[in-house]
């Protein structure tokens, strides 16, 4: 079936409260999905950020937890979590909040929510012990909600120092130190699970709201976890790290077109040896954990499934990794035989080996296109430009690493512009760049198109996302109430009739002879 969807992750909604989050502008972006016809909406990973690393998603605290920053400050007014009262006091944020509506500040909103969670959780918590819904809550997700209570609050403690800095007994998960710890911050521990509450309580309603309207979440699952995390803190057996126990080796990606250096992610490296001597489980846990939040997931970095860039701990580019061989037959295996189907899609862009492209063809995993890598070079053998797609695969016109496609075009030589003037027919400059891909994307034989937001609302360098490689001043765009209510969304609306993705589409056929009613004349 040929379906389109928007790339928009929580954080870019509009908001009144410094940050996109999932109260009133998620619904309405909702709606606003199903009247134009689309089935889709892309968000980025959902999980708790860290100032440390740059407010990254891809480097969560927790491959479990989800963003605080993301719960809805006037849906805890609606039900009940919070008074008028707190809300209006929490107000004297507001102003630094939105000082500027186009921009995260998540110092500022960080802050924010600190005052509202804890205006809340004085208020409830005396009945949070005897609340049956929040216990069922803690009792269902106890797999991973009290380790990453006791991290947080371990965290905080040692004043944001990293784990492995932390003293022997709790660094290294004494058991004994790990009962005292639980006694000492048996309040501050509660009050992490509420807050986690909040979020899958919001995140809950809002999903249900979107399956109501047809509106699928295509979710993201980042390849690596960060060392600082309470993943790697609790499963450290299950990564390459030194006595002391920081990584050994960190992943990365070799020089590419987003950076002449590669990318030196930092994170640890898996110990492969050991999630397939434990059977995977701990990522059966993960993606099961992700698929009851979303309804697709993409495999971030799906490469690394078959070999990932090994980059010895000490160096400070990735430039001197090596590739080391995964066991992807034998991983994927393990998922489609636990889950008996695998919704994921395969993030399969770069330099995509024969044994990826086999192991996808094996699995039946849909892979990507992103238009704006179809330009430079040969056009006609480029796997990135429409006439050679592959249908079972989505269409993007850009992605959260890209700039926004008017940007893109600026900063292209004259040999891609002339590419994409002759491929498309038409004269391309900045004004149509966006228009033009996305055209191409909807016409595309891929059976799922995703535009970025910020190519709807033919954005420039203001809207972009994130640049590879750039340690801070990323992820905090975010599209304004105005730009919610542009005319520019009608446009994919009338391109997804055109072209065979709109869902509420109406096919009326005209009756055979043989079927008609006896009656008609």
């Amino acid at each position: 079936m040929r379906t389109y969807g928007i790339l928009l992750h929580i954080s870019s909604l509009p908001s009144a409260w410094g940050i996109g989050d999932l109260g009133p502008a998620a619904f309405a972006f909702a709606d606003l999905l199903t009247g134009s016809g689309a089935s889709l909406w892309q968000v980025l990973p959902l999980n708790p950020t860290s100032a440390a690393v740059g407010n990254s998603p891809y480097s969560g605290l927790s491959a479990f937890a989800g963003n605080p920053l993301f719960v809805s400050p006037e849906l805890m007014r609606r039900d009940g979590w919070i008074s008028a009262a707190d809300l209006e006091n929490s107000r004297h944020c507001a102003g630094r909040l939105d000082a500027d509506p186009s921009r995260v500040d998540f110092e500022a909103v960080g802050a924010h929510r600190k005052h509202l969670f804890h205006a809340a959780f004085e208020r409830n918590s005396p009945q949070l012990r005897r609340d049956g819904e929040f216990q069922s809550f803690c009792r269902e997700q106890g797999y991973w909600l009290h380790d990453f209570a006791r991290f947080v609050t371990l965290r905080r403690f040692y004043k944001e120092a990293p784990w492995c800095d932390w003293p022997a007994p709790v660094r290294e998960r004494d058991g004994r130190a790990l009962e005292e710890w639980d006694a000492r911050a048996e309040t501050d521990m509660l009050r992490e699970k509420f807050i986690q509450y909040l979020f899958y309580a919001q995140w809950s309603n809002l999903r249900a709201h979107c399956r109501e309207r047809g509106i699928m979440f295509l979710g993201d699952a980042p390849y690596s976890v960060t060392h600082d995390s309470a993943d790697c803190w609790s499963n450290s057996h299950f990564f390459k790290l030194d006595e002391n126990m920081r990584p050994a080796a960190v992943s990365g990606v070799p020089p590419d077109y987003f950076s002449v250096d590669g990318q030196r992610w930092g994170t640890p490296v898996y110990r492969w040896d050991a999630l397939a001597a434990d059977g995977f489980d701990w990522w059966k846990k993960r993606l099961g954990h992700a698929l009851k939040l979303v309804d697709m997931l993409r495999l971030d970095h799906f490469r690394g499934f078959c070999a990932y860039w090994e980059i010895p701990a000490e160096e400070k580019t990735a430039v001197n990794g090596r590739w080391s061989k995964a066991p992807a037959e034998k991983f994927l295996s393990a998922l489609q035989e636990y889950f008996g189907s695998l919704p994921v899609l395969a993030e399969d862009l770069g330099v995509i080996t024969d044994d990826v492209r086999e192991i996808m063809e094996r699995f039946d995993l849909p892979g990507m296109h992103v238009l704006q890598f179809g330009f430079s070079g040969d056009p006609g053998s480029n796997p990135n430009v429409p006439h050679n797609h592959r249908k079972r695969s989505f269409v993007y016109t850009g992605t959260h690493d890209n700039a926004p496609t008017r940007d893109w075009f600026s900063g292209l030589g004259s040999g891609e512009r002339e590419n994409l003037s002759l491929y498309s027919g038409l004269p391309a400059d900045e004004d149509n760049a966006a228009l033009i891909l996305a055209r191409m994307a909807f016409a595309s034989v891929a059976e799922r198109c995703v535009l970025p937001a910020q190519d709807v609302l033919n954005l420039g360098a203001e809207g972009r996302m994130n640049i590879p490689g750039l340690a801070a001043g990323n992820w905090n765009w975010r599209m304004t109430q105005e730009q919610l209510g542009r005319e520019d969304w009608r446009r994919p609306a009338e391109f997804a009739r055109i072209y065979g993705r709109d869902r509420n589409r109406e096919i009326t056929l005209t009756p055979d002879a043989d079927s008609a009613p006896a009656d008609a004349s």
